[in-house]
């Protein structure tokens, strides 16, 4: 497989997922600016945070009057999944020089791995394993690309939306349809009822700090499950 190949081939494996990220880069555009966020940072956000999940909490948190150091913890905690993601690809792209390490990094994300990672441990295992970086690489710039417009497409169409339209539903939606697909094991769901419960219990504090303790209530039964013997 050469690099062309490679890099259409992980641009084809993303395409069916962009059928689903189109609507939500939609919503995100049209919530940010309900939040009081501004069009050109809205979009900025795209670019630079790329990260559909921890874009839709920040602009409830702006939104909401969070302080910065919460917001940008809580967003910090929603994109640590990343770190096991490129744990699972760090071996195949050990030798790549730095500038495509960053590169990949940045592209990385759930879509995008999950379009690739069959195609990656596929090539792995074949002669051609020095091109699994084009493989990631086709993905995250077919995801990247269909965020950004899908994004320019909520800001153009939240300008003319009333200003009190309410979308907040948008969010929770957002994380049931990226969370419900990855509980595969007990810990999960554990992980889950846990930062649900305790993010409805403490939903009355202020700044959606319920949100962040939640996250943190989240993770910590979640560790410690996962230690446990099944």
């Amino acid at each position: 497989m050469n690099p062309r190949a490679a890099f259409f081939t992980g641009l084809r494996a993303v395409m069916p997922l962009l059928l689903g990220v189109a609507p939500f880069g939609v919503i995100y555009g049209v919530v940010a600016l309900q939040s009081g966020i501004p069009a050109l940072a809205a979009m900025a956000m795209s670019t630079i945070v790329f990260a559909g999940s921890a874009q839709f909490l920040l602009a409830q948190l702006v939104g909401a009057g969070a302080p910065f150091l919460l917001a940008a913890g809580a967003v910090g905690l929603v994109n640590l999944r990343h770190a096991l993601y490129s744990a699972s690809v760090a071996p195949l792209l050990a030798r790549l020089p730095r500038r495509w390490k960053v590169l990949l990094a940045y592209l990385l994300t759930d879509e995008a791995y999950a379009a690739a990672i069959p195609h990656l441990l596929a090539d792995a295992r074949g002669p051609q394993s020095s091109q699994a970086h084009w493989i990631l690489f086709g993905s995250g710039v077919g995801l990247w690309s269909g965020w950004q417009v899908s994004t320019l497409a909520g800001v153009l169409i939240g300008a003319r939306l009333p200003a009190d339209m309410g979308l907040d539903f948008a969010l929770p939606l957002t994380f049931i349809a990226i969370v419900v697909p990855m509980i595969s094991t007990r810990a999960l769901f554990a992980a889950a009822i846990a930062a649900g419960v305790a993010a409805v219990a403490l939903a009355a504090l202020p700044y959606k700090l319920g949100l962040f303790l939640g996250a943190l209530a989240g993770l910590s039964v979640g560790a410690a499950l996962g230690r446990k013997p099944a």
